[in-house]
């Protein structure tokens, strides 16, 4: 297979690092296991780790070598190539010597960080352990610092599309009814049991949203086989493919000429499946997990005749406290400064939701949340943010806003945990806030207004004060004022008077 340029030099950027651990981040639909498959191994043997036992065969047909299988019942006999599931592999580390691969790559490695990785890689000894994900960086995400060195390659969503890799995307967004609120999440997603049960019932609503919004050839991913045949009944023409669907690739073939109008899967088409014709996905299988998101989304990312752009459709219902993936999260942005009743606002062209979640974000009821938010992710992060006022953006930068409608930015933190300033530097994201600190106490500690900000946490509970509330009353028309803090109400007053129209990063 001929590469295609960034996929070589990702090779040759792997290829030229010393010894260590190091991250590749490549988007969905860009090839990362076409990539990983092409490393020279200099006649050694490599070894493949997944997450998900149905990823652990489909690299094979890229390898022109022996390969051999750990998951199950399957064991290997010292082939060349080794792919397995982490939860088998941690489990027969015995019948292996610590040298037994030279190169290990570890496929979706933003789950690095668990314990069952961590042992498997600490009994190994590779010349190079190499992590790939195509999951965006996020600064509330697990950091892979403890795995990771550096993060040497990365090619994202936006690069793939404005490089006329990928197509472009054109998101809607769908309230079908369904409540997950009382859904437990079992290793980081919705218990599937459970969320079957939920979704029961959603069939007639996503086959509405197929007639409505659908544009060409459409795939659908249900929550289950009962739901994916619940829904193909009320679509004409359409076919249900499942893990127990038996020439998949003549149906697939029928798909693509226009025989099929429309596809309904149950976790069958979230990896590997090149369908390039898909012109409409619609997710009517709810999700926490980034990745699993973008697997699905990335069925409809490649590039096909006449096709424009992918229309992705949200299908969403109530979720309680957890987090559902949605279009925004494939740029990396979350929606949780989103007052529920603007969610329905955050649609249309995917690069122009960045600036739709800020408009529907502003908001006194959105900046009052966002200190809590704030709160949250330095507690589970572990970092000490010295009772500054940071206000979380979508994209998770932090901004602290100083009077004269100026600020000091600390972008969002990769992978590891890094900040890259605009300045060119790179450094930990406590050392960016304790430089943020610094500068406050250096160049601004004669301003009455920002050590009142500093001080929230420790007089925060207290009731406003009446010359709070008034000013907010005058600003914020038809704001509820009754039961504001000091703190919430400072958090306000920030937003109002120092909302910068121009920032400087940290």
């Amino acid at each position: 297979m001929e590469l295609r340029p960034y996929q070589q030099e990702c090779i040759s950027t792997i290829e030229a690092q010393p010894p260590g651990a190091y991250l590749a981040q490549m988007a969905t639909g860009l090839g990362k296991t076409v990539t990983f498959a092409n490393l020279p191994r200099h006649g050694e043997r490599m070894l493949i780790l997944s997450h998900r036992e149905e990823l652990v065969e489909q690299p094979r047909k890229y390898f022109d070598c022996s390969y051999g299988i750990e998951r199950a019942q399957n064991h290997s006999h010292g082939e060349e190539v080794v792919s397995a599931s982490v939860q088998t592999m941690v489990r027969r580390l015995g019948n292996f010597d610590p040298q037994d691969f030279r190169l290990i790559i570890c496929d979706e490695a933003h789950h690095a960080a668990a314990g069952t990785y961590r042992k498997i890689f600490n009994y190994f000894q590779p010349e190079k352990l190499i992590g790939f994900t195509a999951t965006p960086n996020r600064g509330d995400k697990v950091r892979l610092d403890t795995v990771f060195s550096k993060i040497i390659f990365q090619r994202d969503l936006r690069w793939g599309i404005q490089n006329g890799y990928l197509c472009d995307i054109t998101c809607r967004r769908v309230d079908i009814g369904f409540d997950l609120s009382a859904v437990h999440t079992r290793r980081g997603d919705y218990a599937p049991g459970e969320l079957d049960e939920a979704m029961d019932g959603t069939a007639d609503a996503i086959a509405q949203v197929y007639r409505d919004l659908a544009t060409g050839a459409t795939l659908i991913f249900a929550v289950s086989v009962h739901q994916a045949e619940e829904i193909a009944k009320r679509i004409p023409g359409a076919v249900v493919v499942t893990g127990e669907t038996r020439e998949r690739a003549a149906i697939i073939a029928d798909f693509t000429v226009g025989k099929i109008p429309c596809l309904v899967n149950c976790m069958v088409f979230t990896e590997g499946t090149d369908i390039p014709r898909v012109e409409t996905v619609i997710i009517a299988r709810p999700t926490q997990s980034d990745s699993l998101y973008a697997q699905m989304v990335g069925r409809g990312l490649r590039l096909y005749p006449g096709k424009q752009k992918l229309m992705l459709i949200d299908c969403v219902g109530v979720t309680g406290k957890a987090s559902l993936c949605t279009a925004p999260s494939l740029l990396g942005l979350d929606m949780e400064n989103v007052p529920k009743r603007k969610e329905s606002e955050i649609e249309g062209d995917l690069f122009e939701l960045p600036a739709k979640i800020q408009a529907a974000a502003d908001s006194p009821e959105s900046w009052i949340k966002n200190i809590r938010i704030v709160d949250l992710w330095a507690q589970e992060q572990k970092y000490q943010l010295h009772d500054i006022n940071f206000f979380k953006m979508p994209d998770g930068s932090l901004v602290c806003s100083l009077a004269n409608k100026r600020s000091i930015v600390i972008p969002c933190p990769d992978a590891l945990g890094i900040v890259k300033l605009r300045d060119g530097r790179q450094m930990g994201m406590q050392e960016a806030v304790d430089e943020v600190y610094c500068t406050l106490i250096r160049d601004h500690l004669d301003s009455r207004h920002l050590w009142d900000l500093a001080l929230v946490k420790k007089w925060g509970k207290a009731p406003a004060t009446p010359k709070q509330l008034q000013i907010i009353k005058a600003r914020c028309k038809g704001f509820n004022t009754s039961g504001l803090t000091k703190g919430d109400a400072s958090q306000i007053l920030n937003r109002i008077f120092n909302e910068p129209k121009k920032r400087r990063q940290a």
